[in-house]
């Protein structure tokens, strides 16, 4: 883990209508694994620290990214006010939640924000053509709450070995998806070999929770073989 350094925001990318992403310039190359996460704190003041997914990879790399779901609390009023060349304070890396490149076949279950350290380890394992067979089940409330839609479209055609599968609460003409939520049906109509996979789970702690129970209780997936972050960033 390093000491706490300064970073300069180097460009914010807004996802969709309350998500953004803040890339970071940190005076040298990001060091970390897929899946991990940092620390930041804004304006030197430690009641405005969060912990933050990185969602960027390491083969990216020029910057660290992280993504925030933005709402009205006095932290992401302060994070949303940030432009180029702002500095910030961060500390990474954190976590476990990385991936084991021996497993040949994984699955991943997230919700909302949940997926970003997912966007970080597919894109690491589509750059490095591991080779490894990735199911990703992801679900929000719409079309419009969907998070890194375009780069997942992109790496599932540069990267065969990925197929992304959305569950929505509400949906629209031409879109396909599963219209509910994710349950033991969703598993196995979209993972069908789920008793061969490696799972990770990522999302609000009650989702995973929940995902967990599932997939041990219903499918009889080993608890040995469901992956989860203890993360501090909801």
């Amino acid at each position: 883990m390093s000491a706490e350094l300064k970073a300069r925001i180097k460009e914010v990318i807004r996802r969709n209508y309350n998500v953004k992403s803040f890339r970071l310039e940190i005076g040298g190359e990001p060091e970390f694994k897929a899946g991990q996460f940092l620390s930041l704190v804004l304006q030197n003041d430690k009641k405005l620290k969060k912990y933050f997914s990185i969602s960027s990879s390491p083969t990216e790399k020029c910057y660290l990214e992280f993504t925030k779901k933005l709402t009205q609390s006095d932290f992401s009023r302060a994070l949303d006010n940030l432009k180029a060349g702002d500095e910030v304070t961060i500390q990474y890396p954190f976590g476990k939640f990385i991936l084991d490149e021996s497993f040949s076949k994984i699955a991943f279950l997230s919700g909302g924000i949940g997926i970003t350290p997912i966007r970080s380890i597919c894109k690491y394992a589509a750059d490095k053509e591991l080779g490894v067979d990735i199911v990703l089940v992801y679900s929000n409330r719409s079309v419009r709450d969907i998070i890194f839609k375009d780069d997942f479209d992109a790496l599932q055609k540069s990267y065969p070995l990925l197929r992304v599968a959305h569950v929505l609460c509400e949906t629209e003409p031409g879109f396909k998806c599963t219209v509910g939520l994710i349950n033991s049906g969703v598993i196995k109509n979209e993972i069908p070999d789920y008793l061969k996979r490696e799972f990770y789970l990522c999302g609000p702690p009650q989702m995973v929770e929940a995902m967990r129970n599932m997939l041990a209780g219903q499918l009889g997936v080993s608890r040995e073989k469901i992956i989860t972050e203890n993360f501090q960033g909801y």
